[in-house]
């Protein structure tokens, strides 16, 4: 049974896929006077060089955390709308080791990013607490501490780290001891994307080879039935959302330790938002985060290709994105000839019976 709906759902994404390139193909030929070159760019055009394919996968790597991050909440059954703000907290707290201590290579890097892990976890903490003690709303509350830790981190940043002389709102340049080093020339794909793979790893033992995971996923599926299991609610509510926070810190550690080597956002990145997305497609599933994380970021690239070698326009590339992840993502796609097949099966297997 669940590997026939493991097909079924492979085999629903596909069609989904196909139906949205299909209609993405019909836009761009009412839109654009070469259709089919602006097309073949955006299928195309991320596989064309090295470099467009590591530009690829640099901007898989922070959806792939800022997915697990989502993932794990949404397990437990809690929201994580935060995530925007515990990633760009997590970078901040990485910048502020890297340039408080002096340490050899590598254990520069290691305490970087658990100084990004413990900034991610102390913003998913509070509304964690916040839940499980006074019952606030989770969502609520996640999404309003972006805004808190957004301005935390830039105050922190702009008074207290800023340099000076770069002629930009920016940090200090990061000691070459902390960064996440680039090993595929001429692209900038870095360490990061192990530690991305490492978090794949965790996530998937945490919430399928432990005791705490089996109680986040139960409370995620019943908490009533969870409770009356003697799982304490409280705290899978609580140390699902330090998780979920500290894996978000390590997605802004990793685009500054890895890409810019200074803080230098002065906006949100929209990461964390994405994260919800990546979560969805994977249907909440660790495993399934790395391809809907590549998927995603495979068709942001190609938008963005298309947009700057053809006429087709930025806002028609976002009505594109939006298509393909929509029927991606719809969960009633298919849902009656799903249905129509597992009658058919039951039947069959009655009348054998």
């Amino acid at each position: 049974m669940i590997r026939r709906d493991l097909v079924f759902e492979i085999g629903r994404t596909l069609i989904a896929i196909a139906l949205a390139l299909l209609l993405g193909f019909v836009i761009v030929l009412l839109v654009s006077e070469e259709p089919f070159n602006a097309f073949i760019n955006f299928v195309a055009g991320p596989l064309t060089t090295t470099r467009r394919i590591g530009n690829w996968i640099e901007a898989t790597i922070p959806l792939i955390f800022t997915g697990l991050a989502v993932c794990i909440a949404f397990q437990a059954g809690q929201f994580n709308i935060g995530a925007e703000g515990q990633l760009f907290f997590g970078a901040v707290t990485a910048t502020i080791v890297a340039l408080t201590f002096q340490l050899p290579m590598y254990l520069h890097v290691l305490v970087a990013l658990l100084g990004a892990m413990v900034g991610g976890a102390i913003a998913g903490a509070i509304p964690g607490i916040m839940k499980a003690r006074w019952g606030a709303n989770e969502l609520v509350s996640s999404l309003m501490l972006n805004y808190v830790f957004y301005r935390l981190g830039l105050y922190l940043i702009n008074y207290h780290y800023r340099d000076s002389s770069a002629g930009a709102m920016v940090s200090y340049r990061l000691p070459e001891t902390s960064w996440l080093q680039q090993f595929w020339p001429p692209t900038r794909v870095h360490w990061g994307l192990w530690v991305a793979l490492a978090a794949i790893l965790f996530s998937y033992l945490f919430l399928y080879r432990t005791r705490w995971g089996y109680a986040l996923r139960m409370t995620g599926l019943n908490k009533d039935f969870a409770a009356y299991a003697g799982i304490s609610v409280s705290a899978v509510i609580i140390y699902s959302q330090v998780i979920s926070g500290a894996i978000a810190g390590l997605a802004g550690a990793a685009d500054v330790l890895g890409l810019y080597r200074r803080f230098q956002w002065q906006q949100l990145p929209g990461y964390g938002f994405d994260g919800i997305i990546i979560a969805i497609l994977a249907r909440n599933h660790p495993l399934g985060v790395p391809i809907a994380a590549l998927f995603l970021a495979y068709v942001r690239s190609g938008a963005s290709i298309m947009s700057r070698m053809s006429d087709v326009s930025a806002e028609m590339v976002a009505i594109i994105q939006g298509i393909m992840i929509l029927l991606v993502t719809a969960q009633a796609f298919l849902a009656k000839w799903r249905h129509r097949s597992v009658v058919r099966e039951a039947k069959k297997h009655g009348l054998n019976a």
